[in-house]
């Protein structure tokens, strides 16, 4: 705790305060930031040569506040003051080198979160970066952040999903580029001169999750005609139980990445797939955490069935409708999903309402993760190709391919004498288009969606204590 003066029935006095939001420091120290976004070309550097730059003194000014900002800030936070010696150090350099590409490598290796995961535990962050489904250019950003991290969440962390890197985090505040939808915290989006051997720590605002997927879940269930169980409804109606279900789930899905019989580089790394590998990636990681949601359930877990809805809604409703046709990886998962639980008669669409049979929904969404499990299993023995191949033969099995695709049509159409990267360009950017139901709900749900940008929970906005 620290304290600051402030104004109190006509005299200053001190008063503590707890959170670095409410220091008078964070506000001045958002407002720099801001200043200095505009200025920003896209790698992060200030051109003062374009139509629109401010003078360098300005920006000199703008960065000294900044640091100003940090230094008050920093002593409510003494877990993070090596981390913020650095960061002072770097944004002095950046001003200093007249505003270049920045490289805030120093800083980055100073923050380490990760090794105090203390439910609660405050961050003030400070870095050039892009925020991943938000802002593409590496602007200066600054967010404060709590740790989730409740003890039951810490227990099986340490004795069942081993993810010691995996940061479950919530906001405080933020500045332009986290008012988007954008929800997680990568060191590998920051501009640094090298990227370091390996990364030490990942953030995934499970506060931003939960708020969108109720009110996206809640939109759909009301288009659709759900009529959800007692204890589901309660959930969506419940941020605090949400906050839970989610951080949970993303800390199962994160160590999946690693975990497994994998043919290749879990992360895909500086690999050239088509974009329905990265889709089967992303949905595996979800299905096992919803597998094990499933166990933790059957021994009494009082998580483990919200997770498991978590993932059928999320997928089912917000995945395949949000953003462009663009190879949305994310949005194909969210489609074979749904197909195959359709397919397999645990959803049926009558009458205008959706069906879903709550009782076989478990056993039937495990199926589904034992079919690409199987996949992969049988991918370490195969050559690339052959790998891909397969892959999109269990998909099409679900999913109708776009009548114009080479790749549907088998190797025959395409140039098989050229390497598999180069096969990638004949992949189309819509591989396998929306159902006709999909395409409807994506119209109803696009407002909703839409008004999800830049979401944030009140504290005030929960039920569960």
């Amino acid at each position: 705790m620290s304290e600051q003066r402030v104004r109190v029935g006509g005299r200053k006095q001190e008063v503590p305060v707890s959170r670095a939001v409410e220091h008078t420091a964070w506000p001045r120290l958002k407002d720099a930031v801001e200043r200095i976004r505009p200025w920003q070309s896209s790698d992060g550097s200030i051109n003062f040569a374009a139509d629109g730059a401010p003078e360098r003194a300005a920006a000199e000014a703008a960065v000294r506040e900044v640091t100003e900002a940090v230094r008050e800030l920093s002593p409510l936070l003494p877990h993070d003051a090596t981390y913020h010696e650095a960061l002072v150090k770097d944004l002095q350099r950046w001003a200093e080198g007249g505003f270049e590409v920045p490289d805030f490598l120093d800083a980055l290796l100073a923050f380490q979160p990760a090794a105090d995961r203390r439910d609660g535990l405050q961050h003030l962050v400070v870095f050039p970066m892009y925020t991943q489904n938000g802002n593409p250019d590496r602007n200066l950003e600054a967010v404060v952040l709590r740790m989730v991290w409740p003890e039951w969440l810490s227990e099986l962390e340490r004795t069942r999903y081993d993810n010691p890197l995996f940061c479950g985090i919530a906001f405080e505040d933020f500045t332009a580029g986290y008012d988007t939808n954008s929800a997680v915290l990568f060191p590998e989006t920051i501009a640094v001169r090298e990227a370091p051997e390996r990364f030490s720590w990942g953030g995934i605002f499970c506060d931003r999750e939960a708020a969108r997927f109720r009110k996206v879940t809640e939109a759909a269930v009301d288009i659709l005609g759900i009529e959800l169980p007692e204890d589901i409804a309660r959930m969506v109606e419940d941020q605090e139980r949400c906050e839970k279900a989610f951080v949970l789930w993303d800390m199962v899905h994160d160590r999946t990445h690693s975990h497994g019989d994998l043919p290749f580089d879990p992360f895909m790394i500086k690999q050239r797939q088509p974009f329905w590998m990265y889709g089967l990636e992303e949905l595996r990681c979800d299905l096992t955490a919803f597998k094990e949601a499933v166990k933790l359930e059957s021994e009494g877990n009082e998580h483990g069935r919200d997770v498991q809805y978590a993932v059928l809604f999320d997928r089912m409703f917000r995945f395949p409708v949000s953003g462009d046709r663009n190879r949305n990886y994310d949005g194909l998962g969210g489609q074979l999903l749904f197909a195959y639980l359709h397919k397999h008669d645990v959803i049926r669409w009558t009458d205008n309402e959706l069906r879903i049979d709550w009782e076989r929904a478990p056993q039937v969404t495990n199926q589904l993760c034992s079919e690409i499990e199987d996949l992969y299993r049988a991918g370490i023995d195969r050559p690339k190709l052959v790998h891909w191949f397969k892959a999109y033969e269990l998909v099409s099995t679900y999913l109708a391919p776009h009548p114009g695709s080479k790749w549907a049509k088998g190797p025959d159409a395409l140039d098989m004498t050229q390497p598999p990267r180069k096969l990638v360009d004949d992949v189309l950017t819509d591989e396998f288009p929306l159902s006709m139901l999909y395409e409807a709900l994506a119209k109803k749900l696009s407002t909703v969606i839409a008004a999800t940008k830049g979401i944030r929970a009140d504290r005030s906005d929960r039920v569960a204590a």
